[in-house]
């Protein structure tokens, strides 16, 4: 980046000394002396004053934009020195806008718009080395942007199919644990119930049923054999 400032200089130095004639050119060269010391707001000052005098001023309006992007306002430099991309015949000056631009665009990370600008540059003055240099950075750096886009895409897919496993681990955990509360449940109700204690009269009248079925029990089957027996008696008295 250090290029980059050194070119944005190079250039104000020639655009400011080839403003001869320009109305505004005293609160041009006021700017002038304050940007070179440094004082950038003071500079930013005077060549709005001189925009006041001068609204098409395209030297005035192109040094603003220098102020601002050494002021770290690259932004409203671009939206300045844009609207005087058509005010300047000459094609050293407009080449030196679109650098500018460029610089611009890429300080604010804009890499698709910092290309362009300096194709128009180049389109102007193809032999500009320095314009060549950052356009190269540029489209680097656009490459790059891209790669670790396509990188945070994949790692949002991996998240977001382990998040899916995740889920999927937490449902097969819920039904497991559904199935061992069932089984539980199931081995509860096969358990065997305990047994009531029977009391001593209860078990008198439970004996006592038994016995009374078995006697009923005998006395029928001394009654069969008895049929018997007189059924013999009578085969035999035939």
């Amino acid at each position: 980046m250090e290029k980059i400032k050194y070119i944005l200089l190079l250039v104000f130095v020639l655009l400011a000394v080839t403003m001869n004639a320009q109305p505004d050119r005293k609160e041009v060269r006021s700017g002038n002396r304050a940007y070179s010391k440094g004082k950038y707001d003071v500079a930013n000052t005077e060549y709005r004053r001189a925009l006041e005098k001068d609204s098409l001023s395209f030297f005035a309006g192109y040094n603003l934009g220098n102020a601002l992007y050494k002021s770290g306002n690259s932004s409203e430099a671009q939206n300045v020195v844009s609207r005087f991309a058509e005010f300047s015949a000459q094609p050293q000056a407009k080449a030196a806008m679109f650098h500018n631009l460029g610089n611009y665009a890429l300080d604010q990370k804009k890499y698709s718009e910092a290309i362009e600008f300096y194709k128009n540059s180049l389109r102007i003055n193809p032999a500009d080395m320095e314009t060549k240099s950052n356009l190269a950075y540029a489209q680097k750096m656009m490459e790059n942007d891209k790669q670790n886009q396509n990188q945070d895409q994949s790692q949002d897919q991996n998240q977001d199919q382990n998040q899916d496993q995740d889920q999927n681990q937490n449902q097969n955990q819920n039904q497991d644990q559904d199935k061992d509360q069932n089984q539980d449940q199931n081995q509860d109700q096969n358990q065997e119930q305990p047994q009531q204690k029977i009391t001593p009269q209860t078990a008198q009248q439970m004996l006592q049923a038994i016995q009374n079925k078995e006697r009923e029990t005998q006395e029928k089957v001394n009654k069969e054999k008895a049929k018997v027996l007189q059924s013999r008696q009578k085969e035999k008295n035939w």
